[in-house]
C-alpha cells in the first residue's frame, strides 16, 4: 500500500473542499512539470563575480600580510 498524496492534519473538510484542493495541487504539479529546465549559463573564471567577495579577516599576528595573499 502506498502513502496518500494529500493528508488533512487539521479541520474537517467536506468532499467539495477536498476536490478543490486536489484540483489545485494537480494543476500546480502539471504546470511545474511543464516548465523546461534551462541550464545556467556558464560564466568564465574571469567573469565570475563571486571571486571578488573577500573572505573575512581574522585579527592576529601576520593578519595584515595574509589579507593581501591570494586564497
Amino acid at each position: 500500500m502506498t502513502e496518500p498524496l494529500l493528508r488533512v492534519v487539521r479541520g474537517n473538510p467536506d468532499e467539495f473542499e477536498l476536490a478543490a484542493l486536489t484540483a489545485v495541487v494537480a494543476a500546480a504539479a502539471s504546470t511545474w512539470a511543464a516548465v523546461p529546465r534551462a541550464k545556467p549559463a556558464r560564466t568564465s573564471w574571469w567573469g565570475d563575480r563571486s571571486l571578488a567577495v573577500r573572505r573575512p579577516l581574522h585579527p592576529g599576528e601576520g593578519a595584515w600580510r595574509a589579507s593581501a595573499l591570494p586564497s
